[in-house]
């Protein structure tokens, strides 16, 4: 078994490398479930449907001109982009999952005795390409 450090983690929305801005990041795979369940049954019976995947990304807030998470991510919000997410790092054969996304969420928190931090959610809008990299 070979353990993975997330410090590694590489994140880019619309081709802006927001790395050195992100401190944790997520991606979901999931998939809408339909309940078929009849008369006559003791138990819900279930059924796969269509895959629902999202993700979110969050660091502390960097007010970067051009490129900081403010400047790239506030006017997409709404907008179809392509999100990559490498969990090793970069690398070739390492894995990649690449998708276009709509941002629907981009949020700064100010707390009184802290740094500014920031959070985006995006959701994923057609298949996911989980090709490694070359």
């Amino acid at each position: 078994m070979s353990f993975v450090h997330g410090k590694s983690t590489y994140m880019s929305v619309d081709g802006n490398d927001l790395s050195a801005y992100t401190d944790t990041s997520t991606f979901n795979v999931g998939a809408d479930v339909h309940d078929l369940t009849t008369y006559g049954q003791n138990n819900h019976v279930f059924q796969g449907g269509l895959g629902n995947n999202t993700g979110q990304m969050s660091g502390t807030y960097d007010n970067t001109a051009g490129t900081g998470p403010r400047a790239v991510l506030k006017p997409r919000v709404g907008t179809t982009v392509v999100v990559v997410r490498r969990p090793e790092g970069t690398g070739s054969a390492k894995p990649q999952d690449s998708v276009s996304a709509v941002i629907s969420s981009y949020v700064e928190t100010n707390p009184v005795a802290d740094f500014v931090k920031w959070s985006c959610e995006f959701q994923c809008s057609g298949t996911v390409d989980a090709t490694a990299q070359a």
